[in-house]
């Protein structure tokens, strides 16, 4: 018999955001407790947030043991987006939060079971 899967691992490109908010490491530290919030995701701690000498911005929000990760490239209009969590909760509502905030062109978006 097969266990059902524990955990749900979703990924997104978002292409074509305006570089300015790739740039701006507070809001996208907003963005990530926002999405933690959408999906229903118990954080353990603030998100952890650089900024990068080229413009960009990395930031991590630990969940309950789980993460929210994005790593943005303003200069390639990219933000990319890894989120790890319980498969009881809707990770897609977490995406959801970034593109509407972003407008990005094309989101780009894969999931997959885990544990």
């Amino acid at each position: 018999m097969t266990e059902a899967a524990r955990f749900t691992h979703v990924t997104a490109d978002l292409v074509g955001v305006k570089p300015h908010a790739l740039g701006d490491a507070p809001a996208l530290s907003g963005l990530l407790i926002a999405a933690a919030g959408a999906a229903g995701f118990s954080t353990i701690g603030a998100p952890v947030v650089r900024a990068l000498p080229d413009g960009g911005v990395t930031a991590v929000l630990l969940l309950d043991a789980c993460h929210i990760a994005l790593h943005a490239f303003p200069e390639k209009e990219l933000l990319l987006l890894d989120i790890l969590a319980p498969a009881t909760r809707d990770s897609r509502k977490a995406v959801e939060v970034f593109t509407r905030r972003l407008a990005p062109r094309e989101v780009r978006n894969a999931s997959h079971a885990r544990g």
